[in-house]
Parts: structure tokens; C-alpha cells; sequence
């Protein structure tokens, strides 16, 4: 199961204090558009998941994965970073250190 580092869990945790309903919303990773390299993951701050996504709770932290990129993030981390009020996210593999050009920031999460 996809596991999170303490800064994710804390960043997902302070966006879900900007929505109306902080106790189920949560960040969403659903596959994104196709890109030459693949199919993209796209982040995004939700108030509820869809119907059949998989909920995963961790240190208050809620993130929703559907179900066609649960498999692919069975092993893998979600790391953030937070710059400046901006939260960034990383999915890496469990033994990857992060490097800071590989954050992408979540859909509609822009805290100012």
C-alpha cells in the first residue's frame, strides 16, 4: 500500500482544513493525461472520493487512489515539500531519495 512521509501527511492534512468538509476530503491521485514518457498521475485536493476508490488513512491524512493506480502505487511513497505556503508532491519508489525537481503540485490546491 502506498505509505506517506510525515511532510505529506501534514501538508494533506492542512489543505484539507481549507475545504467545508475537512474530515472526508483528502488528496485524490487518479491517472492523468497521456504524456510521450506515459500516462501522467494527477493530484487533487477532493471533498469526497468517487465510488470506487481506495481510501487510505495515515496520521490523519486521507488520500484517495483509483482503483486503476492503486496497484502501481502498492510499493511506492508520497512525499511532499512545502516552499513558501506552496505544497509539492513526489510519488518515488520506497528505497528513492527525492530530488526536488520531481514535485508536482496537486490541482486546485494553491493556499494563497
Amino acid at each position: 500500500m502506498l505509505t506517506l512521509t510525515p511532510v505529506a501527511s501534514e501538508a494533506i492534512r492542512q489543505l484539507s482544513l481549507q475545504t467545508d468538509d475537512p474530515e472526508a476530503s483528502g488528496i485524490r491521485i487518479a491517472p492523468g493525461p497521456e504524456t510521450p514518457q506515459g500516462t501522467a498521475l494527477e493530484l487533487t485536493l477532493v471533498e469526497e472520493p468517487e465510488p470506487e476508490d481506495e481510501k487510505l488513512d495515515e496520521d490523519g491524512a486521507t488520500v484517495y487512489l483509483e482503483p486503476h493506480v492503486a496497484g502501481f502505487l502498492d510499493d511506492k511513497v508520497l512525499d511532499a515539500q512545502v516552499d513558501e505556503g506552496r505544497v509539492t508532491f513526489l510519488v518515488r519508489d520506497d528505497d528513492a531519495p527525492p530530488q526536488p525537481e520531481d514535485f508536482a503540485t496537486p490541482n486546485g490546491s494553491d493556499p494563497n
